[in-house]
């Protein structure tokens, strides 16, 4: 469960690529994200606590109220962690730092081009141009 709910807590913050999810604008913005995150919450409930489901094919139990205490708090933390490398993105792309990896960096490697140049079987090395009439 916890695993499921810090994917929705991913989801939800990237739907921004830097601004904050924090306001009103992401909550009424993507109504599909919504419904979605719905779909699983009711998904993992069933999963949770459907007899037989959660032992014999999950081989869980059902949570205690604690448990989803901390399901939550680590969704929130997993958010907020989102929502803090968007900060620090957005303070970085003021500063000139190239932030959306179009630049090579330090572990990048610059890619060759392909030096191959053979051609199919049947073609040609001839340089054919086109007759104007």
């Amino acid at each position: 469960n916890t695993l499921t709910f810090g994917a929705c807590s991913i989801t939800m913050s990237a739907r921004f690529a830097y601004n904050t999810s924090f306001g009103t604008r992401s909550l009424y913005g993507n109504k599909f994200a919504w419904y979605s995150l719905l779909i699983v919450s009711i998904l993992q409930v069933a999963i949770t606590y459907t007899p037989g489901l959660n032992t014999e094919i999950f081989g869980m139990g059902p949570m205690k109220a604690e448990q989803w205490g901390i399901t939550a708090l680590f969704s929130f933390i997993v958010f907020l962690v989102m929502e803090i490398e968007k900060g620090i993105r957005r303070f970085l792309m003021a500063r000139g730092a190239d932030v959306g990896d179009s630049e090579y960096g330090f572990f990048d490697e610059e890619p060759m081009p392909n030096q191959d140049i053979s051609l199919p079987k049947g073609a040609s090395h001839l340089n054919l141009t086109t007759l104007n009439n």
